[in-house]
């Protein structure tokens, strides 16, 4: 590791307490990236919330690393994570494992297997909106709740309220905020509250799973799981078959993977549509068409979610700007070399996604908020918002039927103007606005 350029920081804390200061700052990790970057090149080392890692930026790495081409490299999370979220989970599997998982979780997260959702999306974003005419409302708790809500009755049927919803929002909420935590697991701490939280949950799981063997039977992901479970009760061993404890990681897994990714566009999106009134207008136009083509009485359609040309590249332009997850960990699984340098098997690699992000090659003023951007497409490799390769997000297809049917009610029914001007960023793996963007909402 000699010859890779950079610091390593204190004994045993590293980097890690200007990592977790630079996560707070407006442009998030970026300015930690940025500040290396500019003293050692794109490829550099340090040591950070308890490891050893090197940071790489570009095109050349990002296909390198995604692609996980010839297994050189796996996922990586941080202890923390890794603990909190079992060791079956699908982020912790590579290999055959990974793609037998991943074909099970993606059936029901395909574009067909979403349509049955459609009708309860649509209702419970229709109602959540039906809250906010005329109020001050904090967008981030609202869209945070409706994305919660959503992904509870996929999984597992959850009403949208009452008390069983209350204990499983408390418990993800402790479950979430223990990602970037130290990994100290001492009682008070985050991580302590994450891993005391994560085991309600499986307890509320137990309960539920043992429920529909019993004979419940409901429409939702874990009945598809389970049924699959049963078919293979027979003894002999089968593809499909899950154990309790695959389950419950994989359902946990889905939730963590599931809410905040789009809790976080959702909210900027929102934010950037008001900062930038020509997009929100070109927006509110196609979204207006929809309407003035729908028959009197009738509300948005399965069709009509799947076609909204301007509203996708809004989205992508929100992904690009915003850059959701602003790095990618792999695990070097062998040596190999990348930009001139030599990394070791085992070393952590994390992929700087905000810098490849805001390339000014590929980018043309970068820090504009401009979704034309996507009306030609662009240089593998270049835009990463869901990702790339064999770990893209699964969840894809629902994050952007959550968006397209919050966004197209909320932007035919208000205007919204910010009650406070701030761009900091919470302290968080997934990057939110930290004042979780409080605005004033007036009916059209």
């Amino acid at each position: 590791m000699d010859d890779i350029p950079g610091s390593l920081g204190w004994p045993v804390i590293g980097e890690s307490i200007a990592f977790i200061y630079e996560f707070s700052s407006p442009s998030g990790i970026f300015s930690f990236m940025n500040k290396r970057q500019q003293r050692y090149g794109k490829v550099f080392k340090s040591f950070v919330l308890g490891r050893f890692t090197v940071f790489l930026t570009g095109r050349e790495a990002s296909k390198i690393l995604l692609t996980g081409k010839d297994g050189m490299v796996s996922l990586n999370l941080f202890y923390t994570g890794q603990q909190v979220l079992g060791p079956t989970s699908l982020l912790q599997t590579s290999g055959e494992a990974h793609k037998r998982l991943r074909r099970l979780i993606g059936e029901p997260l395909s574009v067909d297997g979403l349509k049955k959702y459609f009708q309860f999306i649509n209702t419970l974003a229709i109602e959540t909106l039906d809250r906010w005419s005329g109020r001050n409302v904090n967008v981030l708790e609202e869209v945070s709740t409706f994305t919660l809500q959503v992904i509870g009755n996929m999984i597992m049927s959850l009403e949208p309220s009452g008390r069983e919803q209350e204990e499983f929002r408390a418990n993800f909420k402790l479950i979430s905020s223990s990602f970037a935590s130290l990994p100290f697991k001492v009682p008070g701490t985050a991580f302590y509250r994450g891993i005391k939280a994560r085991d309600r949950m499986y307890a509320m799981l137990d309960v539920v799973i043992s429920r529909r063997r019993q004979g419940e039977v409901r429409q939702d992901f874990l009945e598809s799981l389970i049924m699959k479970q049963a078919k293979t009760a027979g003894g002999e061993e089968n593809d499909d078959k899950l154990t309790d404890a695959q389950l419950k990681d994989n359902i946990l897994t889905l939730l963590v993977a599931g809410h905040d990714t789009t809790t976080a566009a959702l909210t900027w999106l929102i934010k950037f549509l008001e900062e930038n009134p020509p997009v929100l207008e070109q927006l509110r136009d196609e979204h207006r068409q929809i309407q003035v083509q729908r028959t009197e009485g009738t509300s948005l359609t399965w069709s009509e979610v799947n076609n909204m040309p301007y509203t996708a590249k809004v989205i992508s332009e929100t992904l690009r700007r915003a850059t959701i997850l602003p790095w990618y960990s792999r695990k070097a699984a062998q040596d190999f070399e990348i930009n001139g340098y030599k990394i070791n098997k085992g070393w952590s690699v994390n992929l700087d996604v905000v810098s490849i992000h805001h390339d000014p090659e590929v980018f043309t003023n970068p820090y504009k908020f401009d979704p034309t951007r996507f009306d030609t497409p662009l240089r593998p490799f270049s835009f990463l918002g869901f990702g790339s390769g064999p770990r893209m997000c699964p969840g894809m297809n629902l994050a952007k039927l959550e968006i397209c049917i919050f966004i197209h009610h909320l932007v035919c029914r208000y205007r919204w103007k910010p009650l406070e001007k701030d761009d900091s960023v919470q302290p968080t793996l997934v990057r939110m606005p930290k004042n979780k963007y409080p605005v004033a909402v007036e009916p059209l």
